[in-house]
């Protein structure tokens, strides 16, 4: 989206300069059993006084969603050791977890009024004011439902005031609708760079992007920006937009020369990068509830967080036997740690069998993204911590010089979210070309 913000403003003299093989980044789809997944971002979400880009331009393009129906949730949750909790029991705890969301969301505007002070406080220490924290494997897991599963970070870390009201909710609607198409999510990236960059036979030709160019050291002064890839490659503009993912920032991975000033730093390390991991198994038949009202279940464990949020895809992809769990944070650093075969064992003895029997059958294959590993992300998306202020924020998002940061993690608004993501590459591009506009004139960018 700068890209294309520059060139529809008239500055077409940029290169796109792509890590990888393919243009999309979080977006990236994957195959279990012939079938293409979602290894990232997987919803879009409909129903809200706004229209969201990224559902704009699902629909556009005629990709496959289904909506994601969550509402016999409170049938659907295991115990530890096996069995389904009473419903009216879950419908206890849903109460009490919807009355701690609303405390926050309150309590979140009353923080946001006060602009004398950068008051914040953790969800967490939201639930402690309210008396109402998750203590029992059920309440735990009904919580790491509501927080968990959109923050990827445990509410003791994540701030209060900069993510509740849910902006992406609340703005765009709380419908979700699950993306299931052969072409990947992916294709919604394509659809934008096919409006700018010349193409032909559904690919990109436009030689302004330059695949697998791994940047490992940008050099700069006031008017100038050195870029040097991993590959010997060198390339010379007087502007440059870094769009990599706060993660790579913190990883050092890449060298800026002179070294970004401490503030900044200090900017970029202290925001949180986290981690969500979807790990896809695949069988020889289903052996999990089907049909209306089962679409997803919980598992209830005493380790909050401990292989919590299921999905089945028989509604997606009917008849392809696959099943899904959600895990984050640091249950998603240690899955990633360990071998597949081992996670596969652990979900097996640990979990399905306990909840199926001991007859189910073993998964005929079983795919694990590694998000966190991968030296291209350094994890799945942006999650504002508690304590990080909005001066810091302001300098997370500051120029150096002639260099530009941009990325989901720039805006606060739909900060983890594709839509963030779309919004951020127009902001910045707009920025940078009031700085062109008032400072030079035919430059490269």
């Amino acid at each position: 989206m700068a890209a294309k913000t520059l060139e529809e403003a008239g500055y077409k003299d940029f290169i796109i300069l792509e890590a990888s093989s393919r243009v999309g980044g979080r977006l990236h789809k994957g195959n279990i059993g012939g079938h293409t997944i979602e290894l990232g971002a997987n919803w879009v979400n409909s129903g809200g006084p706004k229209s969201s880009p990224s559902l704009q331009i699902a629909k556009k393009i005629k990709l496959k969603t289904f909506y994601s129906d969550y509402a016999n949730l409170t049938s659907n949750i295991y115990k530890q050791d096996g069995g389904l909790y009473q419903k009216h029991v879950v419908e206890s705890a849903v109460r009490i977890a919807k009355t701690r969301d609303a405390f926050c969301t309150n309590l979140s505007k009353i923080l946001s009024s006060e602009t004398t002070r950068d008051d914040d406080t953790s969800i967490l220490g939201s639930q402690r004011l309210l008396k109402e924290v998750p203590m029992t494997p059920l309440e735990m897991a009904i919580d790491y439902f509501f927080n968990d599963y959109e923050d990827a970070e445990p509410p003791r870390i994540t701030s209060l005031k900069t993510t509740y009201p849910r902006n992406q909710l609340v703005d765009f609607g709380e419908d979700s609708y699950f993306v299931a198409d052969p072409r990947g999510f992916e294709s919604v990236v394509h659809s934008v760079a096919k409006q700018f960059l010349s193409h032909g036979h559904q690919v990109i030709r436009d030689p302004r992007l330059k695949l697998n160019k791994v940047v490992r050291n940008i050099s700069y002064s006031k008017d100038k920006v050195t870029v040097k890839t991993e590959d010997g490659s060198v390339y010379q503009a007087n502007y440059a937009i870094v769009s990599v993912s706060i993660g790579v920032l913190q990883s050092d991975f890449i060298e800026f020369t002179p070294n970004l000033p401490l503030w900044k730093k200090l900017a970029i390390n202290n925001f949180n990068m986290a981690i969500y991991t979807k790990i896809f198994m695949k069988f020889p038949y289903k052996f999990w509830p089907t049909g209306p009202g089962t679409e997803f279940f919980i598992y209830a464990h005493e380790r909050r967080g401990y292989f919590p949020i299921w999905q089945h895809l028989e509604n997606e992809m009917p008849g392809s036997n696959i099943l899904f769990v959600t895990v984050t944070d640091e249950e998603s650093r240690r899955v990633e740690r360990q071998s597949d075969e081992k996670t596969k064992a652990e979900i097996m003895n640990n979990v399905l069998r306990k909840l199926f029997g001991n007859k189910i059958p073993e998964p005929q294959s079983i795919f694990v993204p590694r998000w966190w590993s991968n030296r291209f992300f350094n994890g799945s998306y942006s999650n504002w911590p508690n304590g990080f202020t909005q001066q810091s924020y302001k300098e997370l998002k500051e120029p150096i010089g002639p260099i530009y940061f941009t990325g989901e993690h720039t805006n606060s608004t739909y900060l983890g979210y594709i839509d963030g993501a779309y919004f951020a590459g127009i902001n910045t591009a707009n920025d940078l070309i009031k700085c062109f506009k008032q400072f030079s004139d035919g430059h490269h960018i």
